[in-house]
């Protein structure tokens, strides 16, 4: 990180026109970006999970829809202002009847403490009126250079981002390398590893995990998707020395593409990466399947699927890691917001299930 700084303090010069009350903008296509599999040069928009080559190539066109979405990405930067204002602009303005604005379309900025963790302070709120918003998202904070995170929104595509300061104070690339851009964690999955369906993006299971072990991890997760789709098994495939993958897939997959899909995508990773640890998910138990007899049943049939596919690999391949979720995120039912998806109660059980898990792993590597 230290190395690029000259260069990503060289690009910050270019910077938007001053707007009202003194406000410098600076475009956050100069600062550094978390949780991108690609890169840049491939997509149209810097905060796009998927290339440019794959929209004519997958067979479900609304999964490279989803790409688009920025779910899990994150701006850093360092700033001594007392108030730090943001100005965005939404693609599809997307509005969901079980997912508040802030989760879906904000933006949420979290600060560095002294010991390196983390801490919330606030969320930018979109305006609902329009595709562009422009706010201040805290101020009256007292003087001090201080390192921050800019998650970005989950369920729509950011389209260009300036991040504004009052003209006497400065803003620059972040002076850490913490979470730390090397090896990164790849997770793959469908709406519950998107994001859905929080309350803001820094709460997405995927962005807790980022700050509690100081990894970035790169969300490839699609509502109504994750079907062991291979283009994806080839983005994945194209990431740089990842340190652990993580294969979420069956909420949203039939037994029959678990059992004719799963393994061609696994060997498409494991061929980029063969030393690279894989832990596969079981499906969760959704409050839902509690009452609906049939939800119950294929849920268990969908498990025990891949659980067979996961034998049949663990003959060819090392280094595979297989949770079930029975209880994984307790017995009460409280952790949902429609029966299927995670609330932010939901998504930081899952974290919390999950943490140790991880750290298991990447220590025995």
């Amino acid at each position: 990180m230290n190395r690029l700084l000259p260069l990503l303090l060289l690009a910050l010069t270019s910077i938007a026109p001053a707007g009202a009350r003194g406000i410098r903008w600076h475009s956050a296509d100069s600062l550094p970006l978390l949780g991108k599999a690609v890169d840049d040069a491939s997509t149209a928009s810097r905060f796009q999970r998927l290339p440019d080559s794959l929209e004519h190539k997958v067979k479900r066109p609304p999964l490279f829809g989803l790409g688009r979405h920025s779910a899990g990405m994150a701006i850093r930067f360092t700033s001594d202002s007392p108030e730090i204002h943001a100005r965005w602009k939404s693609r599809f303005n997307s509005i969901m009847n079980h997912m508040t604005p802030t989760g879906s379309r904000g933006l949420d900025l979290y600060v560095m403490l002294p010991d390196s963790t983390w801490t919330f302070a606030q969320t930018a709120r979109p305006d609902l009126g329009s595709h562009t918003t422009e706010t201040c998202v805290v101020s009256n904070m007292p003087s001090g250079q201080r390192e921050y995170m800019l998650y970005l929104s989950l369920y729509d595509a950011v389209d260009s981002l300036y991040i504004g300061v009052p003209e006497e104070y400065s803003l620059t690339a972040p002076a850490v390398n913490h979470p730390k851009a090397e090896s990164p964690i790849v997770y793959y999955g469908t709406s519950l590893v998107h994001g859905g369906c929080v309350n803001r993006p820094g709460m997405a299971h995927t962005n807790i995990l980022r700050r509690r072990l100081d990894r970035d991890v790169i969300n490839l997760g699609f509502g109504g998707n994750g079907q062991l789709d291979l283009e994806i098994a080839e983005v994945i495939a194209g990431v740089k020395d990842p340190s652990l993958v993580i294969l979420d897939f069956v909420p949203n997959c039939s037994s029959g593409q678990i059992d004719t899909l799963m393994i061609p995508f696994v060997d498409i990773i494991r061929t980029a990466h063969p030393d690279v640890p894989i832990l596969f998910i079981e499906c969760l138990q959704h409050p839902r399947s509690r009452f609906d007899n049939q939800m119950r049943a294929a849920t268990e049939r969908h498990n025990a699927m891949m659980r067979r596919r996961y034998d049949d690999l663990t003959a060819r391949y090392t280094g595979l890691h297989y949770l079930p979720t029975e209880g994984l995120l307790g017995d009460d039912n409280e952790h949902t917001v429609d029966a299927l998806h995670l609330t932010d109660m939901g998504a930081l059980r899952f974290a919390d299930a999950l943490e140790p898990v991880i750290r298991s792993i990447l220590s025995s590597r």
